[in-house]
């Protein structure tokens, strides 16, 4: 049941750092440039980081297995359409959108199904470390197979080992199993999914615009602290409403 978790977390935080390396290959055989593939990369972090917390919300009502599957799904689509994008407009699809949309669908059900799963606070604790670990060894790789990967082959090579690594993990996923059942009549607070989206989008925007401009880190950070602030008192007012 480790097995399949601890992928997805791999290829996910592979994902993050292997077009780094691809950038000026990606923008020769796109027609496109250094920036192009660079908006590309934050556009994927925004919308991971907008659709992490509703994500996670998610798994109540639709089951945590289910939610899971269908970001794998998602992702790998999106995965096989970067491969084959003949421009910008088709990678941003592929890579920004879909796997950035995928992978908030199915980062949250691995830790909410790891704590379900492993009760034992040893082995808890032990599948946590694993899948910690193999978070940090994706993130780490990404960037030396990406480039290994683009130097014998092709970039969109890279896109095609993403996409195989998603079909070992379905066919891994089949026998996890979900503790609890869906609930559909869970209600989904979507002020507070507009609040978190906002925040988090804000406060990541703010630590990629460090390198250009000091002053806009801060005010776009500081926005952002505000607004997650405004996300937990209203969370917090709902809970004392009994919602």
């Amino acid at each position: 049941m480790l097995a399949p978790l601890a992928l997805a977390q791999f290829i996910c935080s592979f994902a993050g750092s292997n077009m780094n390396v691809m950038i000026t290959d990606m923008s020769e055989d796109l027609d496109t440039t250094v920036q192009g593939i660079q908006i590309a990369i934050t556009i994927f972090l925004l919308v991971m980081a907008a659709l992490m917390i509703p994500g996670g919300k998610l798994t109540d009502r639709y089951g945590r297995k289910r939610l899971f599957m269908l970001g794998l799904i998602v992702y790998g689509i999106g995965a096989l359409l970067s491969a084959v994008s003949p421009g910008l407009g088709v990678l941003i699809l592929g890579n920004s959108i879909l796997e950035g949309v995928g992978t908030a669908m199915l980062i949250p059900p691995v830790y909410i199904l790891t704590t379900l799963l492993f009760t034992e606070l040893t082995s808890r604790a032990r599948a946590f470390g694993v899948i910690s670990a193999l978070g940090g060894i994706g993130a780490a790789a990404g960037p030396l197979i990406g480039g290994l990967i683009t130097s014998a082959i092709s970039w969109r090579a890279a896109f095609v080992f993403q996409a195989l690594i998603i079909a070992v993990i379905l066919l891994l996923s089949r026998k996890i199993t979900d503790p609890l059942p869906a609930d559909p009549t869970r209600p989904f607070d979507t002020t507070g999914a507009v609040l978190s989206a906002v925040g988090l989008v804000l406060v990541v925007t703010g630590i990629l615009a460090a390198d250009n401009n000091l002053w806009l880190m801060l005010i776009l950070i500081l926005a952002g602290v505000l607004v997650l602030g405004l996300f937990f008192v209203s969370v917090r007012a709902k809970e004392r409403a009994g919602k």
